[in-house]
């Protein structure tokens, strides 16, 4: 299976191409603004690598959030713009999902517990918390003191990752890891897998959002006098 992954969710821009588990080519740059501007060059530079036919890809992957909201967007839009032209299932990919598949073990068959997570600002990091490979609880957005009880609560051999992981330990020096993996995105092979591996069906191309969004409606229109103060 020929796949193109594409990541614009967190802190860089990634395109690659794999033919099942073998990557043919990848292109990854570490970034926290401009992934509009670039991710379309580094989906040619991957796809020219690779030998440059797209009606060879046999489905494309990309990462749905949680993360930032432009970003996340601008990845959405190209997976399914090509998709469409190309007439290909696009899968999505949680970005929680694909830190726990990025640890050096995949999502810690030695049994260590994993916390993914992700720097969601103002006091709180988007969670998920895997024990064995099973999912312990739903993905949220938690407060810092909210996660690092929860993270203290899986014990001293619990495996952290995500930019989320940095934050986490700034805040509580005291608490005890196995293993801190602040990288800043998903690593491309697990990506790669996690599309490989998912049923198109049940993993649509739709934004995955954890918290409301920052940016609220205008309480009035353009040229509308002000409510007066009650």
């Amino acid at each position: 299976m020929r796949l193109l992954v594409i990541d614009t969710a967190l802190g860089a821009c990634t395109a690659a191409v794999f033919e099942d588990d073998r990557p043919l080519a990848v292109r990854f740059e570490p970034m926290t603004k401009g992934h509009q501007e670039r991710l379309g060059g580094l989906v040619r530079d991957a796809m020219t690598e690779a030998g440059g036919a797209f009606d060879r890809l046999d489905r494309i992957g990309v990462t749905v959030g949680p993360g930032s909201f432009t970003g996340l967007r601008v990845g959405l839009a190209f997976a399914q713009g090509l998709g469409a032209a190309l007439d290909r299932p696009v899968v999505g990919v949680s970005a929680l999902d694909a830190l726990a598949a990025s640890l050096e073990t995949g999502a810690a068959p030695d049994g260590s517990p994993v916390a993914a997570l992700i720097d969601a600002r103002r006091g709180q990091v988007y969670t998920k918390f895997l024990v064995e490979g099973a999912v312990m609880g739903p993905d949220q957005a938690l407060p810092l003191d909210e996660a690092a009880r929860r993270i203290a609560d899986l014990g001293a051999d619990v495996r952290l990752v995500g930019n989320g992981a940095a934050v986490v330990v700034e805040a509580f020096p005291d608490l005890r890891f196995a293993t801190v993996d602040a990288r800043a995105a998903p690593a491309p092979d697990a990506l790669a897998r996690l599309v490989r591996g998912a049923d198109p069906a049940d993993h649509p191309p739709r934004p995955l959002y954890l918290r409301a969004p920052d940016a609220t409606p205008p309480s009035r229109l353009p040229g509308q006098p002000r409510q007066p103060a009650a």
